[in-house]
Parts: structure tokens; C-alpha cells; sequence
């Protein structure tokens, strides 16, 4: 029986990608850069990925994911990359200014409400969290929020979770189950804390060897029957 949930933001509970979208095009006509087509997204959608999958390794400091991504990107596309550092500073926060729910999501996380302790755990900024958790309601109807700028380490870390389950107090491991679209953050953390998994993954991506996935979905609502 799952009493809590620990639920992944970006890529599980808002469309990530739709915002990152929105973000990135604004920012490129606030500083004159040109039209920013799906294929240039792309590239730095590629890039990106990598730097968080080298923060999640420990290979990397946030800092250098958040300012590296935009100076390669950049260089990349033939752009002046000296505004990298300048440039990520508003993109968290015009993050938040797009918000498109998965499945419903806002809907789930009201109606999970008093039945299940719900949790946001996620590794994305404060600057760009805090601002998409309040104006999509959802931080209003969490538990508690967990980010790990402000614990001080990444998923999937298994400190990162030994902080979040001091805090929440004493629970019994098999009946947390955390909610995710990254097999490399949230899954692997879910392994490395030793709670249920659940890989969120609505693309039909095949599975990679080496996690331990103990409930895959594809749709958001598909967790009531996992409750």
C-alpha cells in the first residue's frame, strides 16, 4: 500500500518541454538573436540533456550546468555565447510563465489530497520552481516541496532522499513510491533510496538496462489503480 508519493515536476506533472519552448523563443527575441526554429530547439534540447546527466553523475557543479548548456549552445549556433550567464538568469524565470499540465495533472495531485502525502522533489532551480509550482496551484496542494538547490545535492543522490525523509519524518521505504519521467534522476534515485518506481513515460521509450522499474505508465492517471 503507497501512503506517499514523490512527485518529479518537470517532464511528469508540467510539460517541460512546452516551456523550455516558450522560454528559449521569448529570450531570443528580447536580445535580437533571430528566429529560433523546432531543429535549433532541438540541438539544445541534445546539449542540455547532457549537462544534466553529468550533474546527476557528480561530473559537474549546477553553475556549470546552467551556464555551460547556453555558452555551447550558443557557440554552437554561431551566437555571441557571452551572454550565456545573463541569458539563463531570465530564462528561470520565464520558465514559469508557460504552464501546460501532463494528463490532467492538477486535477490528480487535488483529488490524491488527504488520501496519500504528496511530495515535489525536483532538481530544477528554486528561481524556476517556485514560480511554476505557484502559478500552477500545484505547490499549494504538495505536502512539502524538495529541491535540491536548497538541500545542497541532486537526485539521485540517495542523501538527496535521506534529507527529504528526515524532514518528512520516519516511513516505511516500501510504501513510497516515487513518480518520474528521468530514468537517470528519478528512477535511479527511487532505486538508490530503496522506495517503489514509477517511470512516467508517455513517449513509449524503451527501457535501459540497470534500473529497476517497478510500475511504468503512460498516462498520469493511471496511478489510481496503482494506489
Amino acid at each position: 500500500m503507497i501512503t506517499t508519493l514523490l512527485w518529479d515536476i518537470d517532464g511528469t506533472l508540467l510539460n517541460f518541454s512546452a516551456a523550455e519552448k516558450a522560454a528559449i523563443r521569448s529570450l531570443f527575441q528580447e536580445y535580437g538573436l533571430g528566429e529560433c526554429p523546432e531543429e535549433m530547439l532541438q540541438r539544445y534540447s541534445r546539449i542540455n540533456k547532457a549537462y544534466w546527466e553529468r550533474l546527476e553523475k557528480g561530473e559537474i557543479t549546477k553553475p556549470e550546468v546552467l551556464i555551460g548548456r547556453f555558452r555551447d549552445f550558443f557557440e554552437t549556433e554561431g551566437l555571441n555565447d557571452a551572454i550565456a550567464s545573463e541569458f539563463n538568469d531570465k530564462y528561470q524565470l520565464r520558465l514559469g510563465d508557460t504552464i501546460v499540465y501532463c494528463d490532467d495533472s492538477l486535477k490528480i495531485v487535488e483529488s490524491l489530497r488527504g488520501k496519500v502525502k504528496q511530495y515535489a522533489v525536483s532538481n530544477g532551480t528554486i528561481a524556476a520552481q517556485s514560480k511554476k509550482l505557484r502559478l500552477s496551484g500545484l505547490g499549494e496542494l504538495m505536502d512539502g516541496i524538495f529541491l535540491s538547490e536548497q538541500l545542497g545535492i541532486e537526485k539521485p543522490n540517495v542523501e538527496f532522499f535521506n534529507k527529504v525523509f528526515k524532514t518528512i519524518g520516519p516511513v516505511d521505504k516500501n510504501q513510497v513510491m516515487i513518480v518520474g519521467d528521468s530514468l537517470t534522476s528519478d528512477i535511479c534515485g527511487g532505486n538508490n533510496a530503496g522506495i517503489v518506481t514509477c517511470w512516467y513515460n508517455p513517449e513509449g521509450a524503451a527501457a535501459v538496462k540497470g534500473y529497476r522499474v517497478d510500475h511504468e505508465i503512460s498516462d498520469l492517471h493511471e496511478i489510481f489503480d496503482l494506489l
